[in-house]
């Protein structure tokens, strides 16, 4: 991670997106030393943490990363996910946070200087270019390391770096654990 030790950063997570590229190329993300890299680097002022969630579910798989986050240093942000049937029958699960995400992004884009997104979604492309427009730098971390990339072509050619989760395994991550109680995100039934 190349970071000016004197910016002001803050680091975005779209806990789907990232769960979903983490768990294609086999680890679970380390939120501990993740935290304390972005405190070592820089000054770094927040990292936020974005899911939704299915709120009648007895137990959700998701709850124990997010209580953990909430406890230990990241800013969570969560909304229910909303369930509904497909033409085909079938139960889906819709949990989309662009728009909190954004809003959060251009809200206290005065008080930092670099932003961190870790997600591959093309629908942050005009938030990367909003926040360039007003002076910031953007790193996106997604990877390009599996067989379909999980970020958006557009997205990484609009950031000013890019950051393969790949490249951070060393540092940030572990092989996965076949436990649920490990500190990933756990939400299969999401969807972008």
């Amino acid at each position: 991670m190349d970071i000016d030790p004197r910016d002001r950063v803050v680091a975005f997570i779209d806990g789907a997106n990232l769960y979903a590229t983490s768990k294609a190329i086999g680890i679970d993300i380390d939120y501990r030393q993740l935290l304390e890299e972005f405190q070592r680097r820089c000054r770094f002022l927040r990292a936020y943490y974005y899911t939704a969630y299915v709120e009648d579910q007895e137990f959700s798989s998701i709850r124990p990363l997010i209580d953990w986050l909430d406890y230990n240093g990241y800013t969570v942000v969560t909304k229910p996910a909303k369930e509904y049937t497909d033409a085909a029958g079938r139960r889906k699960v819709k949990g989309n946070m662009d728009i909190e995400m954004t809003v959060d992004a251009l809200d206290l884009s005065p008080h930092f200087d670099h932003f961190f997104l870790f997600s591959g979604d093309g629908d942050f492309t005009a938030l990367v270019a909003a926040l360039q427009k007003r002076g910031k730098k953007v790193t996106v971390a997604s990877t390009l390391s599996t067989s379909t990339p999980m970020i958006a072509d557009e997205l990484r050619r609009r950031a000013d770096f890019f950051l393969d989760v790949k490249q951070l395994t060393e540092e940030f991550g572990r092989p996965q654990q076949s436990v649920k109680t490990s500190l990933r995100g756990d939400d299969d039934d999401e969807e972008d």
